[in-house]
């Protein structure tokens, strides 16, 4: 699969975050734009509104419970270790971002707009 790197932006605290989608690549760590709906019905990837992919848990958000909730549901989306996802920004946030290192499985919504990024690029 063909990388796009990452487009720095100005994010909170002076982080960077992908502009142009609500995912990127930087090197082998997908960058993924979050908006977090906690207290759902079940854990859900919903679908993509504006520059974020929604994500809902069943966690309440309390003390950061939804987000390591919402790590936990990703890690396993994702094929990787929990370790290996960090929350960029917004672990007290439905606004997030989340750096996931070398993903092994993609979810359906994620593989099609990696795949458009790839054939967009050739």
């Amino acid at each position: 699969m063909k990388n796009t790197r990452l487009q720095a932006g100005a994010g909170p605290a002076g982080k960077g975050s992908a502009t142009d989608s609500f995912c990127a690549w930087d090197g082998e760590t997908l960058v993924l734009n979050v908006l977090g709906k906690p207290d759902a019905k079940q854990d859900a990837i919903g679908k993509v509104k504006g520059k974020q992919l929604k994500v809902s848990v069943t966690a309440s958000p309390v003390a950061g419970r939804a987000t390591d909730h919402m790590v936990r549901f990703l890690a396993e989306e994702f094929g990787v270790a929990s370790g290996d996802i960090q929350v960029v920004f917004g672990r007290f946030n439905i606004n997030k971002q989340l750096r996931i290192r070398s993903p092994r499985k993609f979810p359906p919504v994620i593989s099609e707009h990696l795949s458009q990024l790839r054939f967009g690029m050739d």
